[in-house]
């Protein structure tokens, strides 16, 4: 058996705790709402999501695979450190034994998160693969989700203080308020388009 490892880093402005919560523990729920055009259904068919848990990812329909399924190996809450292979389905092309994915999120300066992907192909037999065509996509798509989640707590976070602020308006809202609440918004504007960016282009993924 073969094969070659390729990793990547991505930040994020979402703390590692509330980054994991989402990208890991409820992604079978939130990604799948987060990403519909690429992502149909997230679901468990052994295990609750423990190590040696396997679940079925359905793609949606019109995207280049239909499914995959994917075994927990480890799991650590505490140091946010997640790993799971791909042991069937479209993305191993009849060429690969299983895809081993390292995640790892630590914090970063200013709050955020720096997101750690380390991703181990495993060929079958004496198969070999065209590992910078490999590569080149999987730069292209590195970091996709992660931004996209990340887009989406901004927005969820925004229009929920939206919401907490209107309420006070009939109760005399301070300027210091309304500039807060103005600052929050341009900060999400530029995470938000890209969003929306993402929705309206599956072919990131």
């Amino acid at each position: 058996m073969g094969g070659f490892t390729y990793e990547s880093e991505v930040i994020t402005s979402i703390p590692p705790p509330k980054m994991f919560k989402a990208c890991i523990l409820d992604g079978d729920t939130l990604i799948p709402k987060i990403v519909p055009q690429v992502f149909k259904s997230v679901e468990y068919i052994e295990g609750n999501g423990e190590p040696g848990s396997i679940r079925k990812v359905t793609f949606a329909q019109g995207n280049q695979f239909n499914y995959m399924k994917q075994k927990v190996e480890a799991l650590d809450r505490e140091k946010f450190e997640y790993i799971y292979s791909v042991i069937e389905g479209d993305p191993l092309m009849n060429m690969l034994d299983k895809i081993t994915y390292e995640i790892k999120l630590e914090a970063s300066p200013g709050g955020g998160s720096m997101c750690k992907t380390s991703s181990k192909y495993y060929t079958i037999g004496d198969i070999e693969l065209k590992e910078e065509a490999i590569k080149a996509g999987k730069e292209k798509a590195s970091g996709v989700l992660f931004k996209a989640i990340e887009a989406y707590l901004l927005l969820e976070h925004w229009q929920h203080t939206s919401i907490k602020f209107a309420s006070r308006a009939k109760r005399n809202r301070s300027r210091k308020e309304n500039k807060q609440n103005n600052k929050m918004k341009l900060e999400c504007t530029a995470e938000i388009f890209n969003f929306q960016h993402l929705l309206a282009n599956p072919d990131a993924f």
